[in-house]
């Protein structure tokens, strides 16, 4: 048997390394693979950023989808004024792993712990935050406060638009148009044992199969396995087969997924809509802890 990579994955990641990239003038850009992720310098984010390299921080992100900035120490207000350039901010469902700030909970900070007695890690599959949300998550930024001692932790990254474009024609005919229904209680309740606040459950939202990005035009795909519960148009065994082949081709794609590794003091920033992530657990039974804020732009993915 011999292993190739397919017509239409070759043919994708060529238009995408053809993407022309202008240099930047207040930050330098590097590059972590050539189809997702960079760490970006020459930005101390813990003041006030002028409007020029804030547009150029925003077009690194949107070349790259996953970013990270290393040696920034930040306070927690520092965090969530730096997202807060972006849009407002999200307050998660969850609001037990809220972070205590002075005192209080602060509903704008997502925190976890992990730990030798955890059940689970946050984010351990592929995902989109939250996308059960009527107005999803755009960005996620995220600090681990504390990193295991022997190494490992990476957060993996994958490129929603090779993720769909990547697929035969034929194929992405019959995507086109299609809706799911995100569900909060299959990733919480089902995934985590989570249990919403007495009298409450977890939002369910309905969201195009194939969206297309409000920045840069493009199409992506906007399916994960933590949340994506049915395609609406389908019925039960075509859905379970499309998502599952869905989920299994983002897993398996390894051209156009990337690993970041954590330091100390760096701030990772992601689009939420054309990546998905993952948090990879392969540190048990050290810990490792991390704080997230969120921005939503008051709209949902759009065909």
């Amino acid at each position: 048997m011999s292993f190739y990579r397919d017509f239409y994955d070759k043919q994708a990641i060529e238009g995408w390394n053809a993407l022309e990239r202008r240099p930047f003038e207040t930050i330098t850009v590097k590059r972590l693979a050539p189809t997702i992720g960079a760490e970006i310098t020459g930005v101390d984010l813990s003041k006030d950023i002028p409007d020029h390299q804030f547009e150029e921080i925003r077009r690194a992100l949107d070349e790259n989808l996953a970013v990270i900035f290393r040696d920034q120490t930040l306070t927690t207000e520092q965090h969530k004024a730096f997202a807060r350039r972006f849009g407002t901010l999200h307050r998660h469902e969850l609001a037990s792993n809220a972070v205590v700030a002075g005192g209080s909970l602060d509903p704008e900070i997502l925190g976890w712990k992990t730990g030798p007695q955890s059940r689970y890690t946050a984010g351990d599959a592929w995902h989109h935050d939250v996308s059960c949300d009527p107005q999803p998550i755009w960005g996620s930024l995220l600090r681990v406060t504390k990193l295991p001692p022997s190494g490992g932790g990476d957060t993996a990254f994958a490129n929603m638009y090779l993720a769909y474009e990547s697929l035969s024609d034929r194929f992405k005919s019959l995507l086109d148009g299609l809706t799911a229904i995100h569900d909060g209680g299959l990733a919480w309740t089902a995934g985590y044992g989570a249990q919403p606040d007495p009298g409450k459950s977890y939002p369910q939202s309905e969201h195009p199969v194939v969206a297309r990005h409000p920045r840069t035009g493009r199409k992506f795909l906007y399916v994960n396995s933590a949340f994506t519960a049915r395609i609406v148009q389908l019925g039960k065994d075509e859905s379970d087969a499309v998502l599952n082949l869905l989920f299994r081709h983002v897993e398996k794609g390894l051209a156009f997924q990337t690993r970041i590794h954590w330091s100390p003091n760096s701030l990772l920033f992601w689009d939420n809509w054309a990546t998905q992530h993952h948090a990879v657990w392969d540190y048990f039974p050290e810990e490792r802890w991390g704080e997230r804020a969120s921005v939503v732009i008051g709209s949902a993915p759009q065909a």
